[in-house]
């Protein structure tokens, strides 16, 4: 029924610079569904961290995570603005799950004593494994050391069965991406950040200047641009053309 997530900065690579750790973890028996190092924790972590989730168990009721900027969009007094969404909330919103943000220490409890157990055992394990890098650490974490910790330190819940609700036929990868609009110019561009996206020759129409678009960035860096509901053009993470998908 809720999911907490949260990010915690950590010497995990023994002898190495310090890395984000994302977590998500459920409520009600405290097992990792989700457990990998980046770089830095951010909007493209927390996608990657829900779709790992939603993917393989569905859709919780609820999410549970602090009041950062990637979750929401605050005053100065540190009250959530409901009426300006990031995109982490603008995902959640479209995908029906409640976004719950934490106001004090006590209430993100249950990640932070994961957090000094794993701080504790996965550090040590990794150094036994002799792991030197990210890519190798989060298979380690995915394939032996979560199903380990979650057998030692998952309790059962006070209720059988799941309240996880199944998403057939929704492409979670158009969803828990960053979405922006963008008017085409007259060279039947869009200006995307430092990218310039061609839109390809499509049978739907001659052109699409002046058309309002959106470009959707994806958490491995590449881009795709939409017209409505169509995909008129994908892109790789320099803004080259990989793929086009015409109307039928």
């Amino acid at each position: 029924m809720l999911l907490h997530q949260d990010g915690s900065r950590h010497v995990w690579l023994e002898g190495q610079a310090a890395l984000d750790l994302i977590v998500t973890l459920d409520d009600a028996t405290g097992e990792i569904y989700s457990a990998f190092l980046v770089e830095e924790e951010g909007t493209a972590s927390t996608f990657r961290a829900l779709k790992d989730v939603f993917g393989t168990h569905g859709l919780p009721m609820s999410l549970y995570t602090d009041r950062g900027a990637d979750y929401f969009v605050t005053s100065k007094a540190g009250e959530i603005d409901r009426s300006r969404l990031t995109q982490v909330g603008r995902a959640l919103e479209q995908l029906g799950v409640e976004h719950i943000g934490a106001f004090s220490p006590q209430a993100r409890g249950r990640s932070e004593r994961a957090f000094q157990t794993l701080q504790d055992r996965l550090v040590k394990e990794l150094r036994l494994a002799g792991i030197p890098t990210v890519e190798e650490a989060n298979a380690f974490s995915r394939d032996v050391y979560l199903p380990a910790h979650n057998a030692r330190f998952a309790v059962r819940p006070a209720s059988e069965g799941s309240a996880f609700t199944p998403v057939p036929g929704v492409d979670l990868d158009e969803i828990l991406c960053v979405q922006e609009e963008r008017q085409v110019g007259n060279d039947n561009c869009v200006s995307y950040r430092t990218l310039k996206l061609q839109i390809p020759e499509t049978p739907m129409r001659p052109h699409f200047v002046k058309a309002r678009v959106r470009v959707h960035v994806y958490c491995d860096g590449s881009h795709a641009l939409f017209h409505g509901p169509r995909c008129i053009g994908r892109y790789d993470e320099k803004g080259q053309l990989i793929e086009t998908l015409r109307a039928a």
